[in-house]
């Protein structure tokens, strides 16, 4: 019982972060689940991912619907780039029972350091505090935006995380878009590509309901509190303390697979 609170808690953090910054709770609760509750709930790294991904989409679910209601989700990038995700969305979830025990590990890892080094230069690059959206630029690069979804479905499912760590960037710093617009429309991407990969997760038997559950409802909570901090929030620091808590897990995950070392 104590252990389900704690997931429940948790997952009001994760819900948090991860919709104030537009990326989903993934990249806390693979870790969470890879330390604290293996070999005791989970027992294979499929499991790990199915049951992350369900709290992915319970957060980006609440998230948009939040984001919705404030009128900053941007539907004609939305509706594209959610449709790209969803054949990378089935295919990563069907790739992922390859990825097991050190692998997974080391992979995992690895990813953890790429990504926390795209957040670190995302918060300190101009484009970050834009506001004005200058949509003809968005127009003339969309097919860049939905070739990227396509990716950013893969990813989500095989690594049980949010895509909008690669969305939210390419968004501001490729097509043009206001931060607050970004996290916003990724956050809708999300919510359609984590459904996808979470339907084919149950097919595959990959979601342990416990603790995704805890999490999960942790979550919709947790994303109706980031989606109101948004609106008042600078997210430089918060980014920043998430890179330096990614780094370390990510090296943690690598070291900790004796692959490397």
């Amino acid at each position: 019982m104590i252990e389900i609170l704690v997931l429940f808690v948790v997952g009001i953090g994760v819900g948090t972060f991860g919709t104030l910054i537009g990326i989903g709770g993934g990249l806390i609760m693979i870790p969470l689940f890879t330390f604290a509750l293996t070999p005791s709930i989970f027992h294979s790294a499929p499991e790990i991912v199915g049951t992350s991904l369900f709290g992915v989409f319970l957060n980006a679910l609440s998230g948009t619907y939040a984001y919705v209601k404030q009128h900053r989700v941007y539907f004609k990038a939305a509706i594209p780039f959610a449709i790209a995700t969803l054949p990378g969305a089935i295919l990563g979830s069907l790739v992922s029972d390859y990825f097991t025990g050190p692998t997974f590990s080391l992979s995992y890892g690895i990813f953890i350091l790429i990504i926390s080094a795209i957040m670190y230069w995302n918060s300190s690059n101009k484009k970050a505090i834009a506001t004005n959206f200058d949509e003809t630029l968005f127009i003339a690069r969309k097919k860049l935006g939905i070739i990227l979804s396509m990716f950013v479905g893969f990813i989500s499912s095989i690594f049980g995380i949010g895509g909008g760590i690669i969305h939210v960037p390419v968004m501001i710093y490729a097509l043009a878009f206001p931060p607050h617009m970004a996290t916003a429309t990724s956050h809708f991407v999300l919510a359609v590509s984590s459904f996808m990969g979470v339907t084919s997760h149950i097919f595959l038997n990959h979601i342990v309901w416990i603790p995704a559950l805890a999490v999960g409802f942790g979550a919709v909570i947790g994303a109706q509190i980031g989606a109101r901090l948004s609106k008042k929030t600078k997210p430089r620091s918060i980014i920043l303390l998430l890179c330096i808590s990614l780094f370390l897990l990510g090296i943690r995950m690598i070291v900790e697979s004796n692959l490397l070392f």
